[in-house]
C-alpha cells in the first residue's frame, strides 16, 4: 500500500477457490486497484460551537404569581428579586427565558417545570 499528498492506490490480490463439477478446483486473481484524487477528497467543515439551549417559562391562566415566584426560587436557586422580575416577564410578556445550557440540561429544567404544574417549553438560543 502506498500513500503520498495527492492521492493514493491501493492494489488487492484476492484468489477465489470452488469445486465445479469435474473441472476441479477454479483460481482466478481479482485485481482491484482505487485511485482517490486531490479533487475527489472530501471538505470536512469545522463545526461550530454549540448553540445553547434555553428554557421557556410561558403565562398560564392557573398559577399564581406567587407559586411562580416560589418555583423559580426553589428549583433554580434564584434571589426573591431575580424570581420576581421572570415572574413578572412572563405574566406581562407571556415567557420568559428561565435557564440556559446544553439541550439534556433544558430538557431535564423544562421537566422539572411540568412537575411543578408550570408550562414551559425549550429552543435554540439563536440571536
Amino acid at each position: 500500500m502506498r500513500y503520498d499528498d495527492r492521492s493514493y492506490s491501493l492494489f488487492v490480490g484476492v484468489t477465489i477457490s470452488a469445486m465445479r463439477g469435474s473441472m476441479g478446483p477454479v483460481t482466478s486473481p481479482a485485481p482491484v486497484e482505487i485511485e482517490r484524487t486531490e479533487s475527489a477528497e472530501e471538505v470536512f467543515a469545522v463545526p461550530e460551537p454549540d448553540v445553547p439551549w434555553v428554557t421557556i417559562v410561558h403565562n398560564d391562566p392557573v398559577n399564581l404569581m406567587s407559586y411562580v415566584t416560589y418555583v423559580f426560587q426553589t428549583y433554580f436557586g434564584y434571589s426573591k428579586d431575580k424570581a420576581t422580575k421572570l415572574m413578572l416577564d412572563v405574566h406581562h410578556k407571556g415567557r420568559a427565558v428561565v435557564s440556559s445550557g446544553t439541550r439534556e440540561e433544558m430538557e431535564r429544567d423544562v421537566q422539572a417545570m411540568h412537575g411543578y404544574g408550570l408550562w414551559a417549553t425549550l429552543q435554540q438560543d439563536r440571536k
